[in-house]
């Protein structure tokens, strides 16, 4: 490393390990990597930065969010409800810069970008959009994009499937993500580690604003799981699933999934399961708290009634059972003031 440390200071630093507030904090960083934290021997010359009356605290991960999604051309906060067919993919991803800085600007370095739900051709946006951020072109956290989320037709995850389009609007290859039976799955994850992604995220159960099937109904077989978890892990590339439902939770488990996405349904029998499999939950709790689904179709508003308070009190068993438990928002980006721009009825991963 060449040139002079950055010297940080601040008025406080949270020690995350111990839990401890230590009072005056400084930090010395050298290229774009913390030498030094509260360092007995300061550098004696570098650029000073005194933040002032702040606290100073590790970079923040959000392990579900959808930057492609929102954002500064929807001041609401709620997207487009027709931005699957009004926006093209060079728009899109244009947005999403914005959003990524957003993000970074909240405190978040690292986010996992859990699948494009929208036609571009085959072209992985979010991965694309990592790769720009990495050579400093935008600002933005770190992203682990999953390319295309991957569903069977009519499934959760099926961008067809939020605002019901009728028959052969918007047609969808396995390349983005439409996939059916054991070869096709098995496309589709190649596809998406063939062109950079870093994880792959499946439909594995029914959603709560999307008219798909019921929230908590299997949607892949667990032939089809088994066969995307395989192709995944072989490539070294781990697998989150979106799903609520119990079935669908048990059948990801057995399969080898690594990441349950909401859990909403799980049953004790199926929380225990994840502990003794070591399963990952990210419960975007967010969502079972303050989602306002209000405008939405009566039919969502009905599995909303019925899904939400049981995911409450899913968590909290998940909890005190000992799941490993990860942050995610499932919002396309998190505001300063540390409210996602998702927080409204478009949330479509719900």
């Amino acid at each position: 490393m060449t040139g002079l440390p950055t010297i940080v200071r601040a008025a406080r630093l949270l020690d995350v390990a111990t839990g401890v507030m230590h009072h005056g904090a400084t930090v010395v960083v050298e290229g774009n990597l913390i030498a030094a934290v509260n360092p007995v021997d300061e550098p004696a010359a570098g650029t000073v930065i005194d933040l002032g009356d702040v606290t100073l605290l590790p970079g923040l991960m959000d392990m579900e969010v959808n930057l492609l999604i929102g954002g500064p051309d929807t001041p609401t906060g709620l997207p487009n409800p027709m931005h699957g067919v009004q926006d093209d993919p060079v728009y899109r991803t244009l947005r999403a810069t914005e959003n990524a800085r957003t993000t970074l600007a909240a405190g978040f370095t690292t986010v996992r970008n859990l699948g494009l739900m929208v036609k571009t051709g085959g072209y992985l946006l979010d991965v694309d959009l990592g790769r720009a951020i990495e050579q400093g072109w935008v600002q933005g956290p770190r992203i682990v994009g999953a390319g295309h989320a991957i569903t069977p037709t009519g499934g959760h995850l099926d961008p067809r499937m939020f605002q019901r389009l009728a028959p052969h609007i918007m047609p969808l290859s396995p390349d983005e993500g439409m996939a059916n039976g054991v070869p096709e799955v098995r496309r589709a994850v190649r596809y998406q580690i063939q062109y950079g992604a870093e994880v792959i995220k499946i439909s594995a159960s029914g959603g709560v604003m999307s008219h798909s099937t019921a929230a908590g109904a299997q949607q892949y077989s667990d032939d089809e799981l088994e066969a995307i978890v395989d192709e995944a892990h072989r490539a070294g590339v781990k697998v989150a699933a979106h799903a609520h439902g119990d079935a669908g939770i048990r059948a990801c488990i057995r399969a080898g999934v690594d990441c349950i996405e909401h859990g909403s349904l799980a049953s004790d029998d199926t929380i225990s399961m994840m502990v003794e499999h070591g399963t990952f939950l990210v419960p975007t709790s967010y969502l079972s708290e303050g989602l306002d689904v209000s405008k939405a179709a009566p039919a969502l508003q009905k599995k909303a009634a019925e899904v939400f308070p049981q995911a409450r009190r899913t968590l909290t068993k998940a909890i005190h059972a000992g799941v490993r438990i990860s942050c995610g928002t499932d919002a396309p980006a998190s505001r300063t003031v540390g409210t996602p721009w998702n927080c409204g009825l478009w949330s479509i991963a719900a």
